[in-house]
């Protein structure tokens, strides 16, 4: 089920802040210290922070590891899909244009994402 999650210490809810909402919410840290994070890795790599490749580094480091789902239905299967086929534990869920974070069986966002179609993971 949708729980509304923003943990932006401003409240604004129109920044593409996707990337540090999960982070934080998956690593039960501020909305800054998930910037932060992000940010630092995304500069020793050379990258952006939100960035797949900066996202997947914060999250190996934190015990994370990712896995991608098979293509068998990609319009039919949704986040809420994930999220009642997965009750248990916690999953950074990507969708190629947006980042989820989902813990047992709730996606925690600014806003309903449940109809997104998700093609990878992180779980602990």
């Amino acid at each position: 089920m949708y729980v509304y999650y923003n943990p932006n210490p401003t409240g604004r809810t129109k920044v593409g802040d996707c990337s540090v909402r999960a982070i934080s919410k998956a690593l039960n840290i501020s909305w800054d210290d998930a910037f932060d994070l992000l940010c630092t890795a995304g500069k020793r790599m050379g990258d952006m922070p939100h960035s797949n490749e900066v996202i997947g580094a914060v999250l190996r480091q934190s015990g994370f590891h990712r896995e991608n789902l098979p293509n068998f239905c990609p319009d039919c299967y949704s986040i809420r899909n994930f999220a009642r086929d997965n009750p248990v534990g916690t999953y950074v869920v990507g969708t190629g244009t947006h980042i989820v974070c989902i813990e047992f069986g709730d996606w925690y966002d600014t806003w309903n994402c449940e109809d997104e179609v998700p093609i990878y993971f992180w779980v602990k």
